[in-house]
């Protein structure tokens, strides 16, 4: 991905179109012959044989030349026009997507390095992520726009933040923020509370789960424990999502 973007932002836009192309019919034939196997048993042998072989060949041959296009075409154009301090970054993110068929011997049990945003693609007011950046508006926007009502308590236990979801499951004021979240369970629940959030503070536990039925509807609560890159305890995120027609799916759907 990094690769291809750092093409096209140097004007380079033909060849990573056409292998983003080639990846997609790549990943089709492969999904192709996982599902002859799956179904080796309910067909035919010579059948399967002949149809496994047809497709087996199909991807030998789009991969060669696919390979051959990457070390005659899109290698060499990008060793001349992407930049020496553009490779760092694009090396951090092969080594933590992966790679096809082989691992460098370079990245070979090397911890996964977070690629860092290259500053001069910071927008002006913006928040720098590591995977970006965005507004206020766009990341409170974002949070009130999930499916999900979502409620962040600090590591001292006190309610700091909640989405508002146009139709948010369980009624939250603004008179919580700043509250101990003991304060703001019924008691009969409260042992439970204290229980999730000792156990997140004690590195015994990560998540917690329960699901209820509420006026017909089915209701998925789950606690995440919020941890830094140092492991270190910053509190706890409830997710309460309606899921009674996420149960209904059955099958695909593939056009909008």
């Amino acid at each position: 991905m990094s690769f291809f973007l750092n093409l096209e932002k140097h004007g380079i836009t033909q060849p990573p179109a056409i292998m983003w192309a080639e990846h997609n019919t790549i990943r089709k034939k492969k999904k192709e012959f996982y599902g002859l196997l799956e179904k080796q048993k309910s067909t035919n042998f010579q059948e399967f044989v002949a149809k496994l072989e047809t497709v087996a060949t199909d991807i030998g041959d789009m991969l060669t030349n696919h390979i051959y296009k990457e070390n005659n075409i899109l290698f060499p154009t990008a060793l001349k026009i992407i930049l020496e301090n553009e490779w760092s970054n694009i090396s951090k993110q092969f080594d933590e997507v992966g790679y096809c068929c082989f691992t460098p011997e370079s990245a070979k049990g090397k911890p996964i390095e977070k690629p860092t945003p290259e500053i001069s693609s910071v927008r002006e007011g913006k928040i720098l992520f590591e995977t970006g950046n965005l507004s206020k508006e766009e990341i409170e926007t974002i949070f009130n726009i999930l499916p999900v009502d979502i409620t962040f308590v600090d590591k001292n236990d006190t309610v700091q933040y909640f989405s508002q979801s146009k139709e948010r499951i369980f009624l939250r004021t603004k008179a919580v923020i700043g509250r101990k979240v003991q304060q703001c369970h019924p008691q009969k629940s409260l042992h439970k509370v204290e229980q999730i959030l000792n156990e997140f503070k004690n590195n015994k536990r990560d998540t917690a789960e329960f699901w209820i039925n509420s006026k017909g509807r089915l209701i998925y609560i789950r606690y995440f424990a919020v941890r830094n890159k140092n492991g270190e305890y910053l509190g706890c995120l409830e997710v309460t999502q309606d899921i009674t027609e996420i149960k209904r799916i059955e099958g695909e759907k593939r056009l909008l």
